[in-house]
Formats: C-alpha cells, structure tokens, sequence
C-alpha cells in the first residue's frame, strides 16, 4: 500500500493548522513540531505534534490532547476509531470529512498552546 499520499496530505494539514509552531525536523516520513514554550523541569521546547509514515499507516500525532483533554471531548465517532490513545490518530487514507475535522482540532490545539 502506498502511504505516501496519506502522509504528504497530514503532514500539510499540520503546517497549515499549527503554523504558530517551530518544525524541529521535517524528513521523508517524518515531521515533528516543537512549542514555542518551553518545559519548565528540562528546560527544552515542548512537542506539539509528528506525522510518521510507518509500514502499515501514518500516525498523526497531537500531543497538546495529553495537556488538555477537553480539546478532544467532542471527536466524531468515525475519528474517534481512529484514534489511539490520548494523542494518536492512525490513517491508511484520508477521507476527506476526518481531515477538515483533524485541521480543527489541530487549530484548536495551536490556538491552545499559544
């Protein structure tokens, strides 16, 4: 199965929703997205978000969902399933309705943080 447009079109969904956030690394299959904040215990950028191409799905992962629970409490059933987690969300493709639901979540998670 080629996973590559699935990852190319969450690892767009991510810079454009969470554009306020700092992209640590962004490699073939793999995107990860720093905070602008910093923990106050280890002194180093908090994670906002990664998108990961794996062998059988590409994960999509929104950590601010740990922080704040609440931002996740109104998920659709259909991305609820895909859901893994608190903060993982797994996908083989994109429908079309689960990525404009993603896309808010995230902006939601970028308004949140800052």
């Amino acid at each position: 199965m080629d996973l590559e447009p699935t990852f190319a079109a969450l690892r767009a969904l991510m810079l454009d929703a969470a554009a306020d956030q700092v992209v640590a690394s962004d490699q073939p299959g793999d995107l990860v997205l720093h905070g602008r904040a910093t923990d106050p215990r280890s002194g180093k950028p908090v994670w906002f978000g990664a998108v990961t191409l794996r062998a059988r799905y590409v994960a999509y992962h929104l950590f601010p969902l740990y922080a704040d629970p609440a931002l996740g409490a109104a998920l659709s059933p259909a991305l609820k399933r895909r859901q893994q987690g608190k903060s993982c969300f797994n996908f083989a493709t994109l429908d079309p309705v689960l990525a404009a639901e993603l896309a808010e979540l995230t902006r939601q998670a970028n308004a949140a943080v800052g």
